[in-house]
């Protein structure tokens, strides 16, 4: 039991501290994934739909509590800290994600958990029966939390990644994420990205053998109609074969799709994903670097997903003449992680990203092409 013990706290740590380190490296990221959680909720348990509000409000603190969080609680395990309040916490916590992981995968309602951020993506399913493992390996270290003798630098090792843990996570809130796990990233080409993958679908079939009333499963279509009935079928690799980006497109005020222009040449792209708390004072800054650089080979354009009307005022009130096209606000989302934001684009490739607290002059654009 003694050995199975130590096992599972080396093994829940090194889970918790990874877990929590790709999430609180972008917390933004997990707060929409909590955020459409709450939402869910608030629907579907109208008797706690003021707390579920509430909850969706605050959705990115509660995320950057919950990502550092994790994070402190792998180390906590891992050097055996304080091990009968970790252990319940551990216990608190990874019940109540088993419980996300179950209710979203048995009713389909959130399709990826977010339990490994943005670097790695899990079905419903799987995250569940991850979760599951987790639990068991929890529960043995429960059952001897009373016997773990804590290493002598355990409060320090603590400590030390507590201010770690919510200094990234603040950093990446207010700038951007140190390391961009999305298809956005710097150095990443949106056009490539675009393109079919060349994977071949994996496809399984499921015939009912019309002779014993059983049914089959083939990764081969069965011809012989005389024998097998087609029932269904499922495409195993589905994500592979996906593009890793499907839904950027770029309108004008119009209603054109101008997407192929924004891989064209060097563009410096202006994301306003909403307008509510925006800063007047950064969108003067922004409109002052967009005008330096008239006669540059970098284009100004502002993309939104404001409604035409509501933008427009804000157009008139802050005197903006740069350029404005419209983007869907999720596409928004995981491109910029403040708002606003500039991304720099040279023939579609990221070359450069700045937060709304970082707004570049003309020569730092210059600069990354």
């Amino acid at each position: 039991m003694k050995l199975l013990a130590q096992i599972s706290r080396i093994l829940v740590g090194i889970e918790f501290i990874f877990s929590g380190f790709v999430k609180v490296v972008d917390p933004y990221g997990t707060g929409l994934k909590l955020q459409e959680y709450f939402e869910v909720f608030s629907q579907d348990l109208p008797a706690f739909k003021g707390i579920f509000e509430f909850f969706a409000h605050n959705a990115q603190t509660l995320s950057l509590v919950f990502c550092a969080t994790e994070l402190i609680l792998g180390v906590a395990v891992l050097f055996a800290f304080r091990m009968r309040v970790t252990s319940w916490i551990l216990v608190l916590m990874m019940g109540f994600f088993t419980f996300l992981t179950f209710y979203s995968a048995y009713f389909n309602k959130v399709t990826d958990c977010g339990c490994f951020g943005d670097f790695l993506k899990l079905k419903p399913w799987k995250s569940f029966q991850k979760d599951v493992i987790s639990m068991i390996f929890i529960g043995i270290i429960f059952l001897y939390r009373k016997k773990y003798k804590p290493f002598n630098f355990a409060s320090i090792a603590v400590g030390i990644s507590t201010i770690i843990a919510f200094g990234i996570g603040i950093y990446a809130l207010r700038y951007l994420p140190p390391i961009d796990f999305l298809p956005y990233a710097i150095g990443k080409s949106i056009p490539e990205q675009m393109k079919p993958t060349g994977i071949k679908p994996d496809i399984e079939y499921t015939f009912l053998n019309k002779k014993t009333n059983q049914e089959n499963v083939s990764k081969e279509y069965l011809m012989d109609t005389l024998t097998y009935k087609y029932v269904s079928s499922v495409v195993l690799n589905e994500d592979a074969i996906k593009p890793k980006i499907t839904d950027y497109s770029i309108g004008d005020m119009q209603g054109n799709t101008i997407t192929d222009s924004t891989f064209m040449g060097a563009k410096a792209l202006i994301i306003v994903k909403k307008l509510k708390d925006i800063d007047t004072e950064q969108v003067a800054e922004l409109e002052k670097m967009s005008k330096s650089l008239a006669g540059s080979k970098i284009q100004p354009m502002i993309l939104t997903s404001v409604g035409t009307a509501d933008f427009q005022a804000f157009i008139d009130a802050n005197k903006i003449s740069t350029p404005h096209f419209t983007a869907d606000e999720k596409v928004l989302k995981t491109m910029a992680r403040t708002n606003p934001c500039v991304i720099l684009l040279e023939n579609g490739t990221v070359k450069g990203k700045w937060s709304n607290h970082a707004i570049p002059t003309k020569e730092e654009l210059l600069n990354k092409l």
